[in-house]
């Protein structure tokens, strides 16, 4: 389906599911990272009902909570869980930016340190791994190809972030191939994800990469973000909620060649190298503008100045942000790259440096 505007007398807000929260606040007191607005098709009404009762909860639900240091923040959200042995399936962006993930099973209540196994980027899909685990009950999944609008649905996850006992919350099916573009108004930069379940289960921060059930109990979509607007009808305010899952079928598709250690254009597999740079666009000029470097990195070590544009990286040149990530997101830490950029008098600099382990991008 193609993208068009919100109908008129509509104010709709689209955000990913993730709860995060300054580390200098205490445990509770947690604000919602939105990740940019998003615009979005009307939503289509539900015109084929069908009499199934709702799904109870199931196992598989993982708990995830990451502490991103360079940031100064913590994040909570959900995953589910693949394998016995403690592989997760979640969204890029609970994991993203994320120095220390941990994940608690909510079936055993065990708490799990976690590493990052794989990602990808463009399609929000990442698996991790639970250090030590075994033994754990795993989710059992459905294709989402059967999905109809109508069907009975249900979303479970760790809504608000505060951990325990994962949320229920039911609905149904609104829509089909629905497609949202995230923006990243910090830095400029769009994501945009397509063939969505579109779903008026209220699910709310925090919910990010947990499941969405069909009827059976099985998982037919990873939640992965959410409106809330409100519908002018006259003097009545209506509120107009959306959520949004990936389907299953493209989740596992991705997780799967994570796990078989295939890296590809969009997908990362194992550690991520960092340069430690925070960039933004340079305006009309090509290059990644240097806003903010990274103590104590190998930018630091090589003399990189801020305000400065990288133009090269390993020998490929630089024209955006987004070209210097997806060039860095082919390498691994411990590879020796030269970057070449140039400052603000127009003076061109090269340096050669080796990369060191950084948190998922």
């Amino acid at each position: 389906m193609s993208e068009h505007p919100a109908r008129h007398g509509t104010r709709t807000a689209i955000a990913l599911l993730l709860v995060t929260v300054p580390a200098f606040l205490v445990p509770g007191c947690r604000t919602v990272e939105t990740g940019g607005a998003r615009d979005v098709p009307p939503p289509v009404e539900a015109t084929t009902a069908k009499p199934a009762k709702p799904s109870g909860r199931r196992p598989g639900v993982v708990n995830i909570e990451t502490e991103q240091t360079l940031n100064g923040t913590r994040a909570a959200g959900t995953g589910i869980l693949l394998t016995p042995s403690g592989l997760v399936l979640t969204n890029n962006h609970v994991i993203q930016g994320a120095t220390t993930i941990k994940g608690t099973d909510t079936d055993n209540r065990r708490t799990y340190t976690a590493r990052v196994v794989g990602y990808d980027r463009t399609g929000d899909i990442a698996v991790i791994g639970l250090s030590g685990a075994s033994g754990l009950k795993p989710a059992a999944f459905a294709s989402a190809a059967g999905a109809a609008v109508g069907d009975t649905v249900t979303a479970v996850g760790n809504a608000g972030g505060k951990g325990g006992t994962p949320t229920v919350v039911t609905g149904r099916v609104t829509a089909l191939q629905q497609s949202v573009t995230a923006r990243d108004d910090s830095n400029g930069s769009s994501e945009r994800l397509t063939g969505l379940i579109e779903t008026n289960a209220p699910i709310k921060p925090g919910d990010s990469g947990g499941p969405l059930l069909d009827t059976g109990g099985k998982v037919i979509g990873i939640n992965t973000a959410a409106s809330a607007g409100y519908s002018m009808k006259g003097t009545q305010q209506k509120r107009d909620h959306r959520g949004y899952a990936i389907p299953s079928d493209r989740a596992l598709e991705i997780a799967r060649q994570i796990q078989r250690g295939e890296a590809s254009s969009t997908v990362h597999i194992g550690r991520t190298a960092m340069l430690g740079v925070k960039v933004r666009s340079n305006g009309r000029s090509p290059g990644a503008l240097v806003a903010e470097i990274v103590p104590g990195s190998p930018a630091e070590t090589a003399g990189v100045p801020v305000g400065a544009a990288i133009v090269t990286f390993g020998g490929s040149a630089v024209d955006s942000p987004s070209t210097l990530t997806a060039l860095m997101q082919a390498r691994h830490p411990g590879d020796v790259v030269r970057i070449e950029w140039a400052t603000r008098q127009g003076d061109r600099a090269a340096a050669t440096l080796r990369l060191t382990e950084g948190p998922p991008q």
